[in-house]
């Protein structure tokens, strides 16, 4: 695909108007809506502030890449602007920026549009296309400028390969390194981290080959053969990718962004051998400080999440068709003996019959990859009430012992790795489809059947007798935190925490209570926003006004995410004003003695709530004050300012 099928001259913008970097993301967002590439600004703008929130996309040397890929882009289009003034972006270099490129990607975007955008990306370290662009003033000069570079860049890959053909009988001489670049949304830095280590390799005398794992998957996948040649490896990364297969090998884990502005750095740590040697986990107790970049707890958490992620289908699906089941039990003649209860209830039941081995199955393989997927799978089984009758015990752990059976199961193979290290070769077929499925569910099956089952069944107990007897006071203090957690992140660490931690204990006492003050604390944010804008108008720009709109809807339906443009902005008042109104809310809920037996579908299945009308009431008083907190405290609108 031609990159000016991408680079549309229609939705080119060549003198920027905005002078700060939301008001950037607003006219470019805006220029989208109005060429027809995008029908929901919201959406779409929602998305890149994400992304944004990540880490800044103003990558140095007066450049910024904000990027989406979500089902408001209609087709796969690269917005170009320029700001003659430059701007505050945030950038790494903390110098202003000039030039911008807004890409949206839609959902289903096919491999030549992601092949095009990889290549546009890797175009832009060439710093004399960068300078030309700088001095363009029609929408034709960029489309030349890139035809010109995308010429340029050909001609030196063909002239490489002809070259590494004609020597592939000898080697170069040269020092050999391989590496691996990786983003969250895999359409910029992914492919510009490539470009810019194989340019400075080259320039360096240093040959390499780099994996890309981005939208379009994986692509020159390193084999076991390159890696074990590499003196040195280079993961520039911001998502998790395989590292088990570098264990042994000198290894540098840097952000991704590293590999754009410090390729130089990274490569000369990886060729002179002086990396930490990286040690995959399990199969050394020493591990590098590159090798947990991360504290041991961000470890558990991106471990659990991935548990959570993959639940939540089952959660949402299964919990709002129960719902609807109990909804059809009280006003459908014949009650639960009717067909439309009998069907609705089933298919909610099997639903959340998986929710516990399906957590548990996928922290597993976070920690140990594939192998750990089966023996983490059976063991949340064994912790399911489901499971009861099938193993003919009493003593099954639920939710909490689904959480430990996932991580068991991936510490287990992760210790079969290493016991199996030093396997001959010969018989390392036997590992994945003997060795690993026997011994690791034998191993997870033991340890649920005879040491978690029966604990934290007795926890279980605990839990539930707590919940059954506990106080006023008591319920509405943990009321008050959980709600004030969802509203704390709005979709992140605390808020899954708070919802994962609800959703246990539902799971495994049938106990609503908890849900409820989750789910007012989950509406809260969004509804106190569509609140503030709607009563003091001056206080938001326009758009921001007719986005605020839409959080009416969102509010009620528990999607707090509707809140995240509006706290990745302003964050000190929106998040303080919203964790206030939830935790009023979340302490209400539980004072008033409301429960909700649904994961899922805020005030749409208030018919299912015990108090019905205090249900409601939490909800309308916490988000009239987070609202007028917010209307109050945050100033006026800079468009607003006379």
């Amino acid at each position: 695909m031609d990159l000016n099928e991408l680079l549309l001259k229609d939705v080119m913008i060549m003198d920027l108007q905005a002078t700060t970097k939301t008001e950037a993301i607003d006219e470019m967002v805006h220029k989208y809506f109005e060429a027809g590439v995008i029908d929901d600004e919201d959406l779409y703008k929602q998305d890149i502030l994400k992304r944004e929130a990540q880490s800044t996309t103003g990558i140095g040397e007066g450049i910024a890449m904000p990027h989406a890929k979500n089902k408001a882009v209609k087709r796969a289009t690269v917005l170009f602007a320029k700001s003659k003034m430059g701007l505050d972006y945030d950038s790494l270099d903390g110098q202003p920026t000039f030039l911008f490129f807004m890409i949206a990607a839609p959902e289903g975007a096919n491999d030549a549009h992601l092949q095009a955008l990889a290549a546009l990306s890797s175009l832009l370290i060439n710093p004399d296309l960068v300078s030309k662009l700088k001095t363009v003033t029609t929408p034709d000069e960029v489309q030349s400028a890139f035809t010109a570079a995308e010429n340029e860049k050909e001609a030196k890959e063909i002239a490489s390969r002809l070259a590494a053909k004609n020597n592939d009988a000898k080697p170069s001489g040269n020092p050999y390194i391989v590496a691996v670049t990786a983003c969250p949304t895999g359409i910029a830095h992914t492919y510009m981290a490539e470009a810019a280590l194989i340019k400075q390799a080259e320039e360096m005398g240093v040959d390499i080959k780099v994996e890309t794992n981005g939208s379009e998957g994986i692509k020159h996948r390193l084999t076991d053969e390159e890696i074990q040649r590499a003196s040195g490896v280079i993961v520039a990364a911001d998502k998790k990718v395989a590292m088990d297969r570098f264990n042994g090998k000198p290894l540098i884990n840097r952000p991704v962004t590293d590999g754009i502005k410090k390729p130089e750095e990274l490569i000369n740590s990886a060729v002179s051998g002086k990396a930490p040697i990286y040690h995959a986990k399990g199969m050394d107790a020493a591990e590098t400080d590159e090798e947990t970049s991360g504290s041991v707890w961000n470890e558990i958490y991106k471990n659990l999440m991935n548990g959570v992620s993959h639940m939540l289908p089952f959660v949402v699906g299964g919990g709002i068709l129960m719902a609807l089941s109990f909804i059809v039990e009280q006003y459908v003649p014949g009650g639960s003996q009717s067909q439309t209860f009998i069907f609705l209830n089933g298919i909610g039941n099997y639903a959340f019959a998986f929710l516990v081995p399906i957590l548990a199955g996928f922290i597993a393989m976070s920690i140990g990859d594939r192998p750990a997927l089966m023996p983490g799978i059976v063991g949340g089984y064994m912790a399911n009430f489901a499971a009861a009758n099938v193993i003919k015990t009493e003593s099954v752990s639920g939710f909490l012992g689904g959480l430990a059976a996932g991580f068991i199961a991936g510490y287990v193979i992760v210790g079969l790795k290493k016991l199996f290290k030093n396997l001959p070769k010969s018989l390392d077929g036997m590992k994945p489809i003997l060795i690993y499925p026997i011994l690791s569910l034998l191993i997870v099956g033991a340890i649920m059947f005879f040491m978690v089952n029966p604990v934290f069944a007795q926890i279980n107990h605990v839990l539930s007798d707590f919940l059954t007897h506990m106080g006023t006071a008591n319920a509405v203090l943990i009321g008050t935190i959980l709600a004030a957690m969802m509203a704390i992140d709005m979709g992140g660490p605390f808020n899954k925490a708070a919802y994962t931690f609800s959703i246990g204990v539902f799971t495994s006492t049938g106990d609503g209570k908890m849900m409820a003050a989750v789910m007012v604390g989950g509406m809260i944010p969004p509804l106190a926003i569509a609140i503030a804008s709607t009563f003091w108008k001056n206080k938001f720009s326009e758009d921001e006004r007719k986005a605020g709109l839409s959080n009416y809807i969102l509010g009620i339906s528990f999607i707090t995410e509707g809140a995240i443009p509006y706290a990745a902005a302003d964050p000190l008042h929106v998040i303080t004003s919203s964790v206030i109104g939830a935790a009023i809310g979340g302490g209400l809920s539980q004072f008033w003695n409301v429960s909700v037996p649904a994961p899922h579908g805020g005030l749409w299945v208030i018919a299912l709530a015990t108090n019905k009308t205090f249900y409601l009431l939490s909800v309308l008083i916490g988000a009239a004050v987070a609202g007028i907190i917010l209307g109050i405290w945050r100033p006026v609108a800079k468009e607003n300012k006379k």
